[in-house]
């Protein structure tokens, strides 16, 4: 069993596709906390976002034939997260996004946030701010500050170049500053 831990993402799948269906249970290992951290993004709801990440693993396993081997896995799977979170949107029709947990320790730090009470106000206006931005520019600006994958990544999650990914990050970050100067100075 300890060969399984030095394996990549790559050679696990392949293992899995060929010798043993079993090694699947290391990629659930491996991503179950990071792909529920990213999915609380978009559901708030603890039952129904694991169900959501239940379906993600499902549809990973049922279509691990199709995985380009070559490519990197962890982007592959963040896409079918992302198109299950977007299908639970949809569904439901709810449309906010939700931070938590480590996002907020950067907030600690402020001289002029160090109440609970504004750090609180400002998570609340953060994530009004990015559920009011456009998917085009919510979606990758979540995935590089939140989740933290590179621009190449997050190009290969949303099928989009790398050069598109730098400008709508850019772009989402001016359109959340924007927003949070109106909300909070009055300027635009």
């Amino acid at each position: 069993m300890h060969q399984k831990a030095i394996l990549t993402d790559e050679e696990i799948v392949s293992l899995v596709r060929t010798k043993n269906q079993e090694l699947y249970g290391e990629i659930i290992r491996r991503y179950e906390t990071k792909l529920t951290h990213y999915l609380r993004k978009f559901i708030h709801n603890s039952d129904e976002l694991k169900d959501v990440l239940q379906d993600v693993f499902i549809k990973a396993f049922r279509n691990l034939y199709d995985f380009d081997i070559d490519k990197k896995f962890s982007a592959w799977i963040y896409r079918i997260a992302h198109n299950e979170a977007l299908n639970y949107l949809k569904k439901y029709h709810r449309h906010s996004i939700s931070l938590e947990g480590e996002e907020w320790n950067l907030l600690e730090d402020k001289k002029d946030l160090n109440k609970e009470t504004d750090t609180q106000l400002l998570k609340d206006q953060i994530e009004k701010g990015i559920a009011l931005i456009k998917e085009k520019y919510r979606d990758p600006l979540i995935l590089s500050i939140f989740e933290e994958k590179s621009y190449e990544e997050i190009g290969e999650i949303l099928h989009l170049p790398t050069g598109t990914v730098g400008i709508r990050i850019m772009r989402g970050k001016k359109l959340l500053q924007q927003f949070l100067n109106q909300e909070f100075y009055g300027k635009k």
